[in-house]
């Protein structure tokens, strides 16, 4: 189903509008946070903490607050977004802001448990910053960031071709609701689709998820074939088929190996070579998610890496 007005239904075009507000209350404070892993997350938060609360306690740790500890414009604004929600005697907010570069971005709340939450982390630094370092040189009319959630790819994407046309897809309704906010409020025109699939484009942008979670959450949930890694496959082999010649996928995400080979990677490389694709592919960070190896799915698993595949379809 495509979706070429908001995505946000008219009755919840007021809670909209407060979220963007909100956004830009945040920035006009210089408010900055980094996302963290769900691990480094829940260490902090096991800390004892007296305050006071500060608006990074509030949007980007997640802590809970007593009502009368925010000013009373913001409460008010919280409520107009319909972002408080109650958390023992106190309240906590909905949904966290994280920063990259002069961005903010709006995303779910600590802890991520739901199976469509809208993920915000260390892994969306690294994939706005290998679409920065290997944006291709050529004009790109149509861009897509599939699998958008919050929209922090397509955005970057949107910075490094001012003139493309930019469209963010996810099958979660309300990623793209986010996403459409987020890119309002960097002023990044963008249209939204709600689908599992990428239309025709010159250049795609992707961040599948990959790891196996036995909770199914959709962010997270790369399958357990190729050691988490079937979402990735899949997402590359049908951006194949939609890119125009000469195309481009900057394909993010995060590769299992075991006896010092990764399945993903020479699963990718095999698509590649049967479609006449090339393939480059660079490790952006060798180890990542570690905690991950308790688990049993991961019993075999050595390491985690994260990494950049920049995939080209033939001129033709």
């Amino acid at each position: 189903m495509e979706l070429r007005r908001p995505i946000c239904a008219l009755a919840t075009m007021g809670r909209d509008e407060a979220l963007l507000e909100l956004l830009g209350y945040l920035k006009a404070r210089g408010y900055r946070f980094h996302a963290v892993t769900p691990a480094t997350h829940a260490r902090v938060l096991a800390r004892p903490f007296a305050g006071p609360h500060t608006l990074a306690d509030v949007f980007g740790w997640s802590r809970s607050f007593a009502r009368d500890e925010l000013d009373g414009g913001l409460l008010a604004l919280m409520e107009r977004a319909d972002i408080i929600q109650p958390d023992g005697g106190r309240v906590k907010s909905a949904l966290r802001v994280a920063s990259l570069g002069d961005d903010l971005f709006l995303h779910s709340a600590f802890p991520t448990d739901e199976a469509d939450a809208v993920f915000f982390g260390p892994d969306t630094y690294r994939f706005a910053r290998f679409i920065n370092d290997r944006w291709p040189q050529s004009v790109s009319p149509r861009v897509v960031d599939l699998g958008a959630g919050s929209g922090a790819g397509g955005i970057a994407a949107a910075r490094q071709s001012p003139d493309a046309a930019v469209t963010l897809v996810d099958v979660n309704a309300d990623a793209l609701r986010l996403a459409r906010i987020n890119a309002l409020a960097a002023n990044v025109a963008v249209e939204l689709r709600q689908a599992d699939a990428s239309p025709d484009a010159d250049v795609i942008v992707a961040n599948p998820p990959f790891m196996m979670d036995a909770l199914g959450r959709r962010y997270r949930d790369g399958g357990d074939e190729l050691l988490g890694g079937a979402v990735a496959l899949e997402w590359a082999g049908d951006a194949l088929t939609k890119l125009a010649p000469g195309g481009t996928l900057l394909l993010y995400t995060g590769a299992a190996f075991a006896r010092g080979a990764s399945p993903l990677l020479e699963a990718l490389k095999a698509s590649c070579a049967a479609a006449g694709a090339e393939i480059a592919i660079e490790e952006l960070d060798p180890d990542v998610f570690g905690e991950e190896l308790e688990q049993e799915a991961y019993r075999d698993v050595e390491r985690i890496a994260a990494i950049g595949a920049v995939i080209r379809v033939a001129a033709r």
